[in-house]
């Protein structure tokens, strides 16, 4: 699916009017990350499009990744960024370019875009206020890549009643201080959980839960967690979309309504998602 398989503009109609209705004070976790970050033209759009939803009366929670940022200045240092099974390895010296590039520039300059469109967005890591409590993801003293134990919400709540964005990059700390780079996914569908928010959005590269990856037109808009099952067990959902998946499913457990995998690389994708019922993407629902 390209970027011009979409209309540039998005419309609205008696559809889109019902939905704000049923939208209004609700509580969205939008998890924005992925090559759709890259482009700063879609970039700009993406948060034009939040801060559209935000003037709807939707409160909105933004969680962002960085790994190609981070990629690019562990190269710049001479660092080579290493993987393993898809996750990243985060020795010390890496662990301070995550910290610096998510938090000290991607959530900076996240945070002036929404100022650009006259949003009160506050910069935050899970480490602000203990917001996300992390542990070591694996058994070793010099890997810092972490998951979530814990999310204290108390910050997010006094945020978002008085109408601010937060904005979060994906890093936390233990009861120690010990900092660790933790999945933006995982991140966000814990918050979401937390803050019980109505939706779980993950604008990522792919356009959903496809039945064929090479065939976009099998896209499948709405599943329950009967499907995902059946389609995990005969692997259509495989690889990287299962970690996307597993969020999405524990958001739902925790009594988030919805949960959606959606393309952040097509313009409006996020509109047209949230704001009418044929939808762009996967919706995942109990």
């Amino acid at each position: 699916m390209s970027n011009n398989s979409m209309a540039d503009r998005f419309y609205f109609s008696n559809d889109t009017l019902s939905l704000i209705n049923k939208y209004i004070g609700s509580t969205f976790v939008i998890k924005y990350g992925g090559s759709a970050m890259q482009d700063c033209s879609l970039q700009s759009q993406v948060i034009k499009d939040l801060s559209l939803l935000y003037y709807l009366g939707i409160n909105i929670v933004l969680v962002h990744g960085g790994g190609m940022f981070i990629n690019q200045w562990l190269r710049k240092l001479n660092i080579k960024p290493l993987f393993e099974n898809g996750i990243r390895i985060t020795d010390s010296p890496t662990m301070d370019i995550v910290e610096m590039v998510l938090i000290g520039k991607v959530n900076k300059q996240l945070v002036s875009l929404f100022n650009q469109n006259s949003i009160n967005s506050v910069g935050l890591s899970g480490q602000d206020a203990s917001l996300v409590t992390a542990s070591p993801m694996f058994d070793s003293s010099i890997n810092f890549t972490g998951r979530v134990d814990s999310v204290n919400p108390k910050l997010l709540d006094l945020l978002l009643s008085n109408r601010f964005v937060p904005v979060i990059a994906s890093v936390a700390s233990d009861y120690h201080g010990n900092r660790y780079n933790v999945n933006a996914d995982t991140i966000a569908s814990a918050i979401a959980v937390a803050i019980k928010a109505k939706k779980l959005v993950l604008l990522t590269d792919t356009p959903g839960v496809l039945l064929d990856l090479n065939d976009y037109s099998t896209l499948i808009k709405e599943l329950d967690l009967g499907t995902v099952n059946s389609l995990k067990s005969n692997n259509v959902i495989s690889g990287g979309m299962v970690p996307k998946i597993q969020c999405c499913v524990d958001a739902l457990n925790g009594d988030v309504q919805s949960a959606h995998i959606i393309d952040g690389r097509i313009r409006h994708s996020l509109l047209h998602e949230l704001l009418t019922y044929d939808r762009v993407g996967s919706m995942i629902v109990l």
